[in-house]
């Protein structure tokens, strides 16, 4: 029996995770071009600062280090940001507001369940993580962490670098980076993520013939594309790369971005 319910658990846990499409959701699509206003997220990158560290190919947080201070902090940066209007900002504005609300978010979950072992042990009991979880509210609307990724982000920007800028609190994924997004160094931070991961074994490893790549290239295949656009996404960056052939194997590390 208890081997029965472990595994229509796994099954359950997997399916729930099945990486969501690309589906607008047309409320968010509207922006004000005319409007030269930035939002303030010095409260984010001040705990970046604070927490962020380099270690080989990744850079950890140190949530255990994290100050009641600083937890309070946070909380009342993602308050004034969930005050705030995103639609009536610029294009540029609000790509910069929805990353750093969804990385934020996500910090601050990993806060209020720590220690935890993975994000995926977070959520309800047959979730596979939170991401369907509602955790903020702005222009009263509920949003999930899937909606700001997968119904805001995804089909609005139409940009696979995305994938690079949103993080998941664990060491599979793209690096949280070092700087809050902002208008003046959104581009220069993609391109910086994109070419971090993809010349780190987790993005991309080729080793004695074998080609394993992170599962995010598998989740989202219909964001980068057919192979041979995939291929001329990573040589992009890695320009070894341009002759990638054979088949593709993926992997995913969902141990905590965590150090200690």
């Amino acid at each position: 029996m208890k081997i029965l319910f472990t595994l229509i658990f796994t099954l359950l846990s997997f399916s729930t995770y099945a990486a969501p499409k690309s589906e607008l959701w047309p409320y968010w699509n509207t922006s004000n071009e005319s409007n030269t206003v930035q939002v303030n997220h010095q409260a984010w990158q001040a705990l970046l600062d604070t927490y962020l560290v380099v270690d080989g190919e990744n850079t950890l947080f140190k949530y255990s280090s994290v100050t009641l201070e600083d937890k309070q902090k946070l909380n009342a940066y993602l308050t004034n940001l969930s005050k705030l209007n995103p639609r009536e900002f610029s294009r540029a504005e609000q790509y910069a507001y929805w990353v750093n609300l969804y990385n934020a978010i996500t910090v601050q979950l990993i806060l209020d369940a720590y220690p935890v072992k993975s994000i995926t042990k977070l959520g309800g009991f047959f979730s596979f993580g939170p991401w369907g979880d509602e955790v903020i509210s702005i222009n009263g609307k509920a949003l999930t962490l899937n909606d700001i990724e997968h119904r805001i982000l995804r089909p609005i920007w139409n940009d696979p670098r995305t994938h690079y800028a949103v993080n998941c609190a664990s060491l599979g994924c793209p690096n949280l980076q070092p700087n809050a997004f902002t208008v003046d160094n959104t581009e220069q931070q993609l391109e910086s993520a994109a070419f971090t991961f993809i010349n780190s074994d987790k993005g991309v490893l080729v080793d004695n013939g074998k080609i394993q790549l992170s599962s995010i290239y598998e989740w989202f295949a219909e964001d980068f594309g057919n192979r041979q656009q995939l291929t001329e996404h990573l040589a992009h960056y890695r320009p070894d790369l341009v002759t990638l052939s054979g088949k593709f194997h993926y992997e995913y590390n969902w141990d905590l971005n965590d150090k200690k």
